[in-house]
């Protein structure tokens, strides 16, 4: 094989590959090297199978395990403020709804959202971020959904675009502006579905500012008839959807999301076995978020067991928000998943890499330590990958590779 002048050569590491193609769980390979040139990688070869060029770095990996970086899949990085007052509340017995009453919950979020300047929202969004990148994670999305008008969704998306710019991560913006209706719209939802679907939606999609339509569909969110227009309105713009769905309730979401070919289903705890089949026909992603499981102290479970029945792929993200999962730790949500839905440590696996990647689309170049893939890996200290979310509080990363470079603590 002929080398382009200045590769990486990365020798004497384990290899989780992740690439379902090789006959070893988790896609394991020993002895082997990854080649990269600039951002990504060229080959994957055994040790001894080639000639190292003269000019190529060697990067020896002191026989570490090398996994594809990490991929947070759900998130809501940016917004202004915390809900750590309403959590005690909560924690102290006051209803939910008495919050609310009081100009609690997501509204706080919102009010205090548009209250800041993209500099002050920015400083607030990157050590989150940072704390992801530190656990591994080379590709996060982030969704808006704070601002509910044309101003603020801009604000937030335009964030989430300059913290990729000014450090080594890739971030997927999401418009999720049908996230809950705006204080100025009380009563009048339909009002403002029509204003995401006629400004919001069209005008920030030119701006190029995100790259996939959420809606959340639920009873205390929009309605099926709501999310239909929206997603309706992304078809014709060419953008795709991806759907909050079977949260709390089963609305039919899912079965709805199969019909527009989404990229995900996301909480899913209600869904059932109808739109199970669906989504398993249309190669839609089922993110599991286990962290808000956890926090909102929920016990409806997703139904797993049918998810693996139909092979519907299972992504796993943390959904950082700040009402109901704040937490920026991937291996956390690896750990509940395992914990509290019985996932197995190879389906964990799949999930913050080959299937989360595919809940964003980019399956074909992210996700996997394989020819062509972008050259975005982890490499950490421990002998089998179970170890990486099995003791927390410690963390075996040792570097974060991205691009083709090292990044720790960029």
């Amino acid at each position: 094989m002929e080398f382009p002048n200045n590769c990486t050569i990365w020798t004497n590491g384990r290899l989780m590959t992740m690439d379902s193609t090789i006959d070893h769980e988790y896609g394991l390979l020993d002895q082997h090297d990854i080649i990269t040139h600039n951002d990504q990688i060229i080959a994957v070869l055994p040790s001894t199978s080639y000639t190292k060029p003269i000019d190529a770095t060697i990067v020896d990996l002191e026989n570490h395990l090398v996994t594809p970086g990490f991929i947070d899949c759900h998130t809501h990085l940016v917004f202004g403020g915390n809900r750590a007052k309403e959590w005690e509340m909560r924690l102290n017995g006051v209803p939910y709804i008495e919050i609310a009453q009081q100009g609690g919950g997501i509204n706080s979020t919102v009010r205090n959202t548009r209250e800041l300047s993209e500099q002050a929202l920015y400083k607030l969004a990157f050590p989150r971020m940072q704390s992801l990148a530190n656990e591994g994670v080379t590709t996060i999305e982030s969704k808006s959904g704070y601002g509910l008008d044309l101003e603020n969704e801009r604000k937030q998306l335009k964030v989430s675009q300059d913290l990729a710019k000014n450090y080594p991560i890739e971030i997927a913006s999401t418009l999720l502006s049908a996230h809950a209706v705006p204080p100025e719209y009380k009563d009048k939802a339909d009002e403002y579905i029509d204003l995401i679907c006629e400004t919001i939606m069209p005008t920030l999609w030119q701006e190029g500012l995100y790259e996939a339509v959420d809606v959340f569909c639920e009873s205390v969110g929009f309605s099926l008839e709501q999310t239909k227009k929206v997603f309706d309105r992304a078809k014709e713009l060419g953008i795709p959807v991806k759907g909050h769905m079977e949260q709390m309730s089963n609305l039919g979401g899912s079965k709805l999301i199969a019909q527009y070919n989404g990229l995900s289903v996301d909480h899913i705890e209600f869904l059932d076995e109808s739109a199970i089949k669906a989504i398993s026909q249309s190669g839609t992603v089922a993110t599991l978020l286990p962290l808000a499981f956890y926090f909102l102290r929920e016990t409806q479970k997703p139904p797993i067991a049918l998810l693996r029945q139909y092979k519907v792929p299972m992504a796993i993200s943390t959904d950082f928000n700040p009402g109901t999962s704040p937490f920026t730790s991937i291996r956390f949500a690896m750990n509940a998943a395992s914990v509290q839905f019985g996932l197995t440590p190879l389906e964990v696996m799949e999930g913050v890499t080959r299937n989360a990647a595919q809940a964003l689309g980019r399956q074909h170049t992210h996700g996997q330590l394989k020819q062509d893939f972008v050259a975005n890996f982890a490499v950490w200290n421990v002998q089998n990958p179970v170890e990486i979310f099995y003791e927390l509080g410690h963390n075996p990363l040792v570097h974060r590779v991205f691009h083709g470079k090292i990044a720790n603590n960029a």
